[in-house]
């Protein structure tokens, strides 16, 4: 099996991800946009994850290599193939899934909580009823047309979407490392201005060890979860 993902930024990483994927038995590949804008075949991949990244879905006449990916992204999902996007990934699956990508009202930057949405459907991911999580955007998105939201927040209401049972679209980050979030805030604390969603440098980097296990584990709950999927 071969896991690919799309990295926009040498400091956004697959975190606690990789280890979960080697375990699983995937060989991972990557397109790292910074570098090379070389794609593999739809058919060639068993499981797509997409990255985050400081730029826009919209930044297409700064970034011409959005519209390749876009259109790679869809004909992804279409196959069946297990998606995961995160942050920027969501907006692009969302996006290329004919959703709009626009600015939130506020950004949310650090360890804030995100709440359950409710569904009638049995077969959509649960998370539980509140738990806190990292986040770093600034723009959110409508749904895509049959997406299902399964997360929502006070600042931003769409964190998480699921489409059909093979697609997760999350604006936080539950792959986060210590490192990682050391990384993201030497590279982004330009944005770490004071707002009621916006938590200090120091605030961020001092989160206990707690908090980094108990988001990845949640992030191996949803692998699990699009991987079992996997037709």
């Amino acid at each position: 099996m071969r896991a690919h993902y799309l990295q926009h930024v040498p400091f956004e990483g697959l975190g606690s991800i990789d280890p979960w994927l080697r375990n699983a038995g995937y060989e991972i590949t990557s397109t790292q946009f910074y570098e090379s804008k070389e794609l593999p075949g739809a058919e060639e991949v068993d499981f797509l994850v997409a990255m985050g990244g400081p730029m826009s879905v919209n930044d297409e006449q700064d970034y011409p290599w959005l519209v390749d990916e876009k259109r790679f992204m869809k004909r992804v999902i279409e196959t069946g193939t297990p998606t995961l996007g995160i942050c920027l990934g969501a907006q692009l699956i969302a996006d290329s899934m004919g959703a709009e990508v626009f600015p939130n009202i506020v950004k949310e930057i650090g360890w804030l909580p995100i709440q359950a949405v409710k569904s009638a459907s049995t077969d959509v991911f649960r998370f539980p009823g509140e738990i806190e999580v990292f986040h770093w955007h600034g723009e959110t998105f409508s749904l895509p047309p049959a997406a299902v939201r399964i997360a929502e927040s006070k600042g931003c209401e769409n964190q998480a979407f699921q489409l059909g049972n093979t697609v997760i679209g999350l604006q936080f980050h539950l792959e986060t490392t210590p490192s990682s979030a050391q990384a993201i805030v030497a590279n982004c604390r330009d944005e770490l201005v004071e707002g009621e969603y916006i938590q200090a440098e120091k605030d961020i980097l001092s989160a206990p060890h707690e908090r980094y296990s108990s988001i990845n584990g949640m992030m191996s709950n949803i692998l699990e979860y699009l991987h079992k999927n996997n037709g």
